[in-house]
């Protein structure tokens, strides 16, 4: 087997994708790529298929398993890892309750799994059995409030993300269709999510997704349908968010239809990171040290249509973007300050929808 420099393990890369024609999917199922940690090249390793919509992927916390929910479809997957070859097999499978799960997250012991059903406004809490396979979810959380002003995306509530903040104290869910974050905790006796805090936003922003400054109580939120940054403050024991600012995600050029998709922060707390579709870039937001609000530092092209979704490699020399109506997968370098450049990364894959990587 190769390994990586040192003699270290391998680095994998996973990637989850839509498969169904309702999706205009053409992606096969998950694909295993090993990543140089030289160049940040993928080369491919495997191809699982025989799932639907395998769109959104998590690894457990001894690295030793991988999960994934199924967009249009009511149910989350468990596999084995191999550790050496990166090779994944199938564990168990559990119903979700609900339709359309899109998000799933651990609790910071890893023994409970949280999925956001989208497309029936719901929650779910699956307990993780001692080989990593999951346990049925007991009771559902059922996601209430006022819907949005537009009237074809805001019809339900749109759960659509549902990340732990970095405390590990609370799970955050953005409500697309309901211009609301709600903070919920975890009830491990009960195993249910139980809100703790909500904080409406501009009608018709239709919050998307949301991360956390590593240091200071500080988050920050992608407004889907407005095309919007929103930075908030964090009331680290109440769950509360204060909104303190918002500005547009794309320049103020850019006059065309564009949506935001994805948000992420970088490990130094320095910059927040954001996909545009229909811009199709990447923004890079500088974060103010004193105030923690934004200012925007860059935008760079994506080099296809509809960047979904794009993460960092662990070690953060990388920057990969998954561009969902392209068929590719895009790299950049990251430099000292934050800043992207581009890399000769490419790499084919159909419809990708998430990328994580091997711990």
């Amino acid at each position: 087997m190769k390994t990586t420099v040192h003699g270290r393990r391998p680095r994998f890369a996973y990637v989850g994708s839509y498969t169904t024609p309702e999706r205009g999917g053409q992606g096969n199922g998950i694909n295993v790529y090993r990543v140089d940690p030289r160049n940040g090249a993928f080369s491919h390793v495997q191809h699982l298929g025989g799932l639907e919509n395998p769109s959104f992927l998590a690894i457990g916390r001894d690295g030793t398993r991988l999960y994934s929910v199924h967009g249009d479809r009511s149910e989350v997957n468990s596999f084995i890892i191999d550790l050496r070859s990166g090779q994944i097999a199938p564990l168990n499978r559990q119903p979700t309750g609900g339709y359309n799960p899109v998000h799933l997250a651990f609790d910071a012991s890893g023994g409970f799994l949280a999925v956001c059903n989208y497309g029936s406004d719901s929650l779910a809490v699956f307990p993780v059995a001692r080989d990593g396979s999951l346990l049925p979810y007991r009771t559902l959380t059922t996601v209430t409030g006022t819907l949005g002003p537009h009237r074809i995306q805001q019809r339900t509530m749109c759960v659509h993300h549902i990340p732990l903040d970095r405390q590990g104290r609370f799970f955050y869910v953005p409500c697309k269709g309901s211009d609301a974050v709600v903070a919920y905790r975890l009830d491990t006796r009960r195993r249910v999510l139980v809100e703790a805090a909500r904080v409406a936003a501009r009608p018709g922003a239709a919050p998307r997704h949301i991360d956390f400054h590593p240091t200071r109580p500080l988050a920050y939120v992608i407004n889907e349908l407005d095309s919007t940054l929103t930075t908030y403050r964090q009331d680290r024991r109440s769950g509360a968010l204060t909104p303190l600012q918002t500005i547009p995600s794309t320049p103020a050029e850019f006059t065309a239809y564009s949506t935001g998709a994805e948000i992420w922060l970088d490990r130094a707390g320095r910059n927040v990171y954001v996909s545009n579709r229909g811009h199709d870039s990447i923004g890079v937001f500088g974060i103010d040290r004193t105030k923690g609000t934004l200012s925007p530092r860059q935008w760079v092209p994506t080099h296809g249509r509809t960047p979904r979704f794009f993460a960092f490699d662990p070690a953060e020399r990388f920057l990969y973007v998954a561009n969902q109506d392209s068929r590719s997968i895009v790299g950049y370098r990251v430099d000292r300050s934050g800043l992207l450049s581009p890399a000769r990364i490419r790499v084919t894959v159909g419809s990708p929808a998430c990328i994580v990587f091997s711990r």
